[in-house]
C-alpha cells in the first residue's frame, strides 16, 4: 500500500516530530506514541524559545494563544503559532510552525505538521495532518467506527487491518478538505489532494486527486 507510506505523505523536515516517524512504514503507527515522545522532547526544548505552562505542556514564546483556549498535556505548540478562541486542546498533541488551531476546534492525540490550517468547528481526533494541510469549516475525523470494532485500513482490493480502535485520518501535505466533510475511520488523503464539501470519505485516496464522491475520484490536470 504505497500511496499510504509515510514517505509518500509527509514532509518530515516539516515538524517538530520529525523522530516521532523514524523507522515506522506507515504513519498511524505513530499514534501510540504521541504523548510519551510530547514528555521527552519537551524538557528538551529551548527555554530561550519554549515556555512551559503546567505538567507537559510547552508553547512556544511567540505564539498567539487566546486566553479562552484550554490547553492540556502532553502538549507541543511549536513557533508562531496560533490557538484562536474557545479551542480545546484535550492533550497528546503537537501543534506545528504557523498552524491556526480555530475558534471551537477540538484535538485530541494528533500530529499537526507546520502551517496546518484546523480553524473553524474541526475535530481532529487520532490523525496527523501534512504541511500546510487544510480542514474546512465544520469537518472532522471520525475517529471510532459505529460497530467499536478494529480499524482497517483500505485501498482497492489491498487492505491493512491497523489493530487500532481509535483512528481518525491521515492527510497528505497540502491536502485540502472540503466544508462539513466527514473523515470516517481509517482514512487516508493523498498529497495535493482536494475533497469537496459535504463528502463522507473512506479509505485511501490517490495524490494529486479531486474526490467528488467515493464512485468518482478524478486526477487532476497537472
Amino acid at each position: 500500500m504505497e500511496q499510504a507510506k509515510i514517505s509518500n505523505l509527509y514532509d518530515l523536515e516539516q515538524t517538530i516530530a520529525r523522530e516521532l516517524f523514524s523507522g515506522l512504514a506507515y504513519p498511524w503507527e505513530a499514534l501510540g506514541a504521541i504523548g510519551d515522545f510530547i514528555r521527552k522532547l519537551g524538557p528538551a526544548l529551548d527555554p530561550e524559545k519554549y515556555e512551559q505552562r503546567g505538567e507537559d505542556i510547552w508553547v512556544a514564546k511567540n505564539a498567539r494563544t487566546a486566553p479562552s483556549a484550554y490547553l492540556n498535556g502532553p502538549l507541543i505548540i511549536d513557533e508562531n503559532a496560533e490557538i484562536r478562541h474557545c479551542a480545546f486542546i484535550r492533550g497528546s498533541a503537537i501543534v506545528g510552525k504557523d498552524a491556526v488551531v480555530g475558534n471551537s476546534t477540538e484535538l485530541k492525540n494528533v500530529v499537526i505538521f507546520n502551517a496546518v490550517q484546523v480553524p473553524h468547528y474541526n475535530y481532529v481526533g487520532d490523525s496527523i495532518l501534512g504541511y500546510r494541510s487544510h480542514m474546512g469549516a465544520g469537518s472532522i475525523t471520525s475517529n471510532v467506527k459505529s460497530d467499536k470494532t478494529l480499524v482497517v485500513v483500505r485501498d482497492g482490493e489491498e487492505e491493512i487491518d491497523t489493530g487500532l480502535k481509535k483512528f481518525g485520518a491521515m492527510l497528505g501535505d497540502f491536502a485540502e478538505i472540503g466544508c462539513n466533510s466527514v473523515l470516517n475511520p481509517g482514512t487516508v488523503i493523498g498529497r495535493h489532494t482536494n475533497v469537496y464539501p459535504l463528502s463522507s470519505v473512506r479509505g485511501v485516496v490517490p495524490p494529486d486527486s479531486i474526490y467528488k464522491c467515493r464512485n468518482e475520484v478524478v486526477g487532476k490536470r497537472l
